[in-house]
């Protein structure tokens, strides 16, 4: 599995998701070749996709550490922490100074399942941003 065959199946599925999402894809080429993915309809949050010997990972990022209302910070991660169990197939993590919320799958999964997770975490990504608001500039 490669960014590449991800990228052709997400970007002929059109009527036929599973999900009934549609997915833009764009590869970006760097030291580790990414896959900008974007569900058409919620373009503000991409989600970037790697593929390694051991794991495709997919992460969207949130808000910056500089839009966390300062005395709300600590709040804040207890409550993120408090969600990471249920939130279905996504947990959350931080990359630098941005909140992120990530997913995992074997590199022998499905273009099914990849696409599964895809929503998930596209769906996950909408509903943190929403729960978390108050804690936020």
């Amino acid at each position: 599995m490669n960014i590449h065959k991800i990228a052709d199946h997400l970007n002929t599925l059109a009527d036929d998701s599973e999900t009934g999402m549609n997915f833009d894809c764009q590869p970006i080429s760097g030291e580790v070749d990414v896959l900008q993915i974007t569900v058409i309809g919620r373009e503000e949050l991409p989600i970037f996709v790697s593929v390694t010997d051991d794991q495709i990972i997919c992460i969207t990022y949130l808000w910056g550490t500089d839009e966390v209302k300062p005395e709300c910070i600590n709040t804040m991660h207890e409550s993120m922490l408090e969600m990471n169990i249920p939130m279905p197939l996504s947990s959350f993590s931080k990359i630098d100074d941005k909140y992120v919320t990530f997913g995992a799958l074997s590199v022998s999964s499905t273009f099914s399942d990849i696409e599964h997770e895809l929503a998930v975490l596209s769906n996950n990504a909408i509903e943190v941003i929403d729960d978390m608001s108050e804690f936020l500039i």
